[in-house]
């Protein structure tokens, strides 16, 4: 006799970038499986990929997690994470008066949301002529970039980023364009120039959350802002 098999049920929510209406499910125990050994393994590129592998089954295959921005999918998988083990995480915080004593905080997936600064921008203007376009960074950037937290990360991404440079009228789209002649145009820029590039990725839409923290040591009251999926993982 065949056992039973077990009704999953699904869920509604729209993604960030477009509000596009998203169906999904919870994760099972096998994909369960797979995000904690990629978590155990403590390496980036494993990680990304169950990642993208775990959002892409629990949506039934409709997202393009690979070339979706990153905060699309950390959205998604904080959602289906709530659905499927719980709708709170407990984690510690470090209290930035003494930045030594570590608190619990209990947290509530469901009012973390994708928050944006409001001076983003995706279009950077270098000079009065010449004008940058870039996209969001997608899992497949990062699975391309190791250590894209690093300085080196950072710089690779960004090349991996640029969308369009413009000249005037001209504009040259980065599929035409070689990594070597970006890494060349990039090189060439002042302090400042270089600087308002890097603003698009401190402003770009995250996962952001602020909580409130007490030292019980000190007593002392503090605020403090969560960004990236990892900050609530638990």
């Amino acid at each position: 006799m065949a056992l039973p098999r077990i009704d999953t049920p699904t869920y509604q929510t729209n993604l960030p970038s477009t509000g596009q209406e998203v169906q999904f499910r919870p994760f099972l125990v096998k994909e369960q499986k797979i995000i904690m050994m990629a978590q155990e393994s403590g390496n980036e590129i494993e990680m990304t990929n169950a990642l993208s592998q775990l959002v892409s089954t629990c949506t039934f295959n409709k997202i393009d997690v690979i070339n979706a921005p990153t905060f699309d999918i950390e959205y998604l998988f904080l959602k289906i994470r709530s659905k499927s083990a719980g709708e709170s995480v407990d984690i510690r915080i470090t209290c930035p008066d003494d930045e030594q004593t570590q608190v619990p905080v209990k947290i509530n997936l469901d009012e973390i949301k994708i928050q944006m600064s409001d001076s983003h921008n995706p279009i950077i203007d270098i000079t009065d002529k010449i004008k940058l376009v870039f996209r969001y960074p997608t899992l497949l950037d990062l699975t391309r970039v190791e250590n894209a937290q690093s300085s080196d990360g950072t710089f690779k991404l960004m090349n991996r980023c640029i969308h369009e440079i413009h000249f005037g009228d001209d504009v040259y789209n980065r599929i035409d364009i070689s990594d070597k002649e970006v890494e060349e145009f990039i090189d060439q820029l002042t302090t400042d120039q270089f600087e308002s590039m890097t603003n698009f990725f401190q402003t770009m839409p995250k996962l952001r959350h602020t909580v409130e923290v007490i030292n019980p040591n000190t007593n002392i009251k503090s605020e403090v802002v969560l960004e990236g999926l990892q900050s609530f993982l638990g």
